[in-house]
């Protein structure tokens, strides 16, 4: 959450920041708690959109449902002049295409995993604790992905997010904590 809250602070010009994300995340107000740490005086948007996970896992990320989807759920947060718009949600991205048309270039879209996978790289790398190169080339052992979700659908899904197929998925149990 926090890295998406301080990329949004840092690229909104207006204030008017947008989040979208799952009803759970959205209801959970953690974005706009993080967002007013970072930037007290931001005007907040949070927009639930549960259709989009459905339609990421359907393969439908520009088609015509796709876009008529989008356009009721964002049409109000363009119509509010939000400057940047956070994917929330780590489905979103691949809807990014379609989300960016619908809002326009003047909106800054912020992709939340990708800020916090960079994040993640930086400090692994600040404490030489990242993988080396060519880990998962056979001669490394495979990357471990860890989901609270169905792991053959996190298999399929990130398959298709880092370009090569994903065999060691499991499924955690996050209440067990």
């Amino acid at each position: 959450i926090e890295p998406g809250a301080r990329a949004a602070a840092a690229a909104t010009k207006n204030n008017k920041i947008g989040v979208i994300g799952t009803p759970a995340t959205i209801q959970s107000g953690v974005y706009e708690s993080a967002l007013r740490r970072i930037l007290p005086d931001c005007i907040f948007y949070g927009k639930a959109c549960p259709l989009f996970v459905p339609l990421v896992e359907e393969g439908w990320w520009d088609n015509q449902i796709c876009r008529s989807v989008i356009a009721e759920y964002l049409g109000p947060l363009k119509d509010s002049g939000v400057d940047t718009l956070v994917l929330g949600c780590t489905h979103y991205p691949l809807l990014q295409p379609a989300i960016q048309a619908e809002m326009g270039e003047g909106v800054t879209l912020v992709n939340s995993a990708s800020v916090v996978a960079q994040e993640v790289r930086d400090v692994l790398t600040e404490k030489g604790l990242q993988a080396p190169a060519g880990a998962g080339d056979g001669k490394h052992p495979e990357p471990l992905y860890f989901t609270s979700d169905s792991a053959v659908k996190f298999a399929e899904l990130g398959s298709i997010f880092m370009n090569e197929v994903m065999t060691k998925v499991e499924k955690i149990d996050i209440d067990a904590r």
